[in-house]
Order: structure tokens, then sequence, then C-alpha cells
């Protein structure tokens, strides 16, 4: 469990620092570029869920429901991290990964109650939807464990 705490706890310091640094330093809604034609650093608030997935709904149920749906899914992750062998150090990174960005981003729910993302990656006139050190982190996590099931882990 060491381990989970150490990494996870890393992955939350890089995602509040870099969303600290883009509140500062970006104003909401501005873009700068970075590298013409495939990447900005954008200051945008997300509500919904990934994509902007109910961006819509009511904000309290939809921000409780987030935080709730958020602290379950780390607690299953957890107890998975447990029943996972010690050997298995890819499953349990992954593990350990997802949860780092989840809860990097139930941080700014509870804080604003919604998201700070600010990477925006795009060719041409197609955007990526923005997104932050959380999300990239749930996905590499997500993909990790892919993996793992794929490899009969």
């Amino acid at each position: 469990m060491f381990f989970l705490a150490v990494l996870a706890g890393a992955i939350l310091v890089v995602d509040q620092v870099s969303k600290f640094l883009v509140m500062q330093y970006l104003p909401l809604h501005s873009v700068r570029e970075i590298i013409p034609d495939f990447f900005n650093l954008v200051h945008v608030r997300n509500t919904g869920a990934a994509f902007s997935i109910f961006a819509g709904a009511n904000s309290s149920l939809r921000v409780g429901l987030f935080i709730g749906l958020t602290l379950f899914v780390v607690a299953l992750i957890l107890y998975a991290y447990g029943k996972v062998s010690k050997t298995d150090r890819w499953t349990r990174t992954a593990y350990t990964v997802i949860t780092g960005g989840a809860l990097g981003n139930l941080v700014d729910r509870l804080r604003f109650g919604e998201v700070v993302d600010f990477l925006d990656f795009y060719v041409g006139a197609y955007h990526w939807p923005a997104f932050n050190v959380a999300d990239s982190a749930i996905t590499l996590g997500a993909v990790m464990l892919l993996i793992s099931l794929l490899r009969g882990r």
C-alpha cells in the first residue's frame, strides 16, 4: 500500500500544481499556442464527466453524483488492489495511476464543483476535448489494465 500512496500522491500533486499554475497565469477561456497546428494550453472548466458528458445536468445533482461515484470507484480500486498478487506490479501500478487521477479530479469537484482542463491537442480544425494531468493518469491506468486483462494477469 505504500507504493499506492506515494505514486497516487505524486500524481495528485502534479495534477493540482499544474491546475493551480493554469488558474494563476491563464485567464479563463484563454488560449496560448505552444506548438502551432498541434498543441495549445487553454483554461476551461468542465462541469461534466469525460468529454463534458452530463455538463448540462442539474448542478447540485451532477456534483454530488460525480463525488459519490469517484469515492465508490476509489474504494473499489483499493479493494481490487489488495486482491492483486504482490508480484503483479503492472496491475498494481495501473490501479495506482487511476487512483491518483481520480483523486486529482475529485479535489477539483470538491473545491470548485467542476474540473480545470488545460491540455488542448488538435490537428487542423479537429480539437480533442481539453483534458488535464488527472485525465491522462486515468486513461493511462485504464490502458494498462486492458493490457493486463489481455495478457491474462
